[in-house]
């Protein structure tokens, strides 16, 4: 019974009929179904600037999620140095409060020179922006007046968690992958060898957060006719695997092995990283990645249409679910 858990970032491709207003308000439904189903978290991601109309606002996103569900955590993947950090440390205070304490960001750097530029950022301060919006949140949770600038402050209101919500740092190379054990209160990495290096630091500070927790596919979809599937949502999910691949190309980090391009539906599809399934082979990837695996369910990735996309989770509610036996309100692991 693995941890079930969502991801959204609402992209909508021009080939995509469902308007961004209709996208949204399936998201908000697909919340409310699965908070109710016993998920356990849901991601938000955040790009600036996109041609297909990425997400840019995680924490409002969340805060909206929030207004719907009762019971599950949200992880907003935040890039951080875009960020004026005072503004941040408020606006997640909030967003945590509206949630009654279910918030646990991610504080990521971002690698897009595009959004950097667009927000007047150079690309070469990621590190020391990062590093000062984690010193304030952390500070500006309190309650209590600090120095920000040479500057003496107080941020109001305080968060719901006590004594603050969880920093969860996010990173994919070795140096902040490291750095990340000495800044947070968790790892949330985009690739597993990132958590290695993760793991060998926080053993030399004395802690071990123990082994990579194993995942499902980057996307997974529930079908009777797996077939008929990959035509209809196969332009969707290569539209999306192509659009990081370029991002990541066009940056310093130059290529991932999670992303790489992909010439075809049919090459995605061979790739093993998609997958469009029976519920029977669901069950079975369940089932694979035992009660720590986390099986991540993307349902309008690549901008799918929400007739689509309920139709797969509807086939998951009523021909997975019942094999899967997700305990009721499961605790989360930060």
């Amino acid at each position: 019974m693995p941890r079930l858990r969502l991801s959204f970032d609402l992209r909508r491709p021009d080939f995509v009929s469902a308007s961004s207003a209709e996208l949204a308000a399936t998201m908000l439904d697909i919340c409310e179904w699965a908070d109710r189903l016993g998920f356990d978290m849901t991601y938000f991601g955040e790009h600036h600037a996109a041609e297909d109309r990425y997400l840019p606002s995680p924490l409002i996103a969340s805060a909206a999620a929030a207004g719907r569900t009762s019971r599950m955590r949200f992880r907003p993947i935040l890039l951080t140095p875009l960020y004026h950090p005072i503004r941040l440390a408020e606006d997640i205070a909030v967003a945590d409060l509206l949630s009654g304490g279910r918030m646990s960001p991610v504080f990521a750097a971002g690698y897009r020179q595009q959004e950097f530029d667009m927000f007047q950022v150079g690309l070469g301060e990621r590190r020391r922006r990062l590093l000062e919006a984690v010193d304030v949140c952390k500070s500006a949770w309190t309650g209590e007046p600090f120095d920000f600038r040479g500057t003496t402050v107080t941020v109001t209101p305080r968060p719901a968690q006590q004594p603050r919500p969880p920093i969860i740092m996010g990173g994919a190379a070795e140096a902040p992958s490291r750095r990340a054990a000495h800044l947070g209160d968790g790892f949330d990495p985009a690739e597993p060898q990132a958590w290695e290096y993760y793991r060998d630091e926080c053993l030399k500070l004395g802690n071990d957060p123990g082994p990579w927790v194993p995942r499902g596919p980057t996307f997974l979809y529930v079908t009777h006719d797996p077939d008929a599937a990959w035509a209809e949502v196969g332009p969707n999910l290569l539209h999306a695997a192509n659009t990081y691949a370029r991002w990541i190309a066009d940056s310093a980090q130059g290529k991932s092995d999670w992303y790489p391009p992909i010439a075809s539906v049919d090459e995605l599809r061979a790739g093993g990283a998609y997958e469009i399934v029976t519920p029977e082979r669901c069950v079975a990837i369940g089932r694979e990645l035992g009660p720590e695996g986390h099986l991540i369910l993307r349902p309008l990735f690549g901008g799918t249409e929400p007739k689509k996309a309920w139709a797969s989770l509807r086939l998951f509610e009523s021909e997975v679910l019942p094999h899967l036996e997700v305990p009721d309100q499961a605790p989360v692991k930060i």
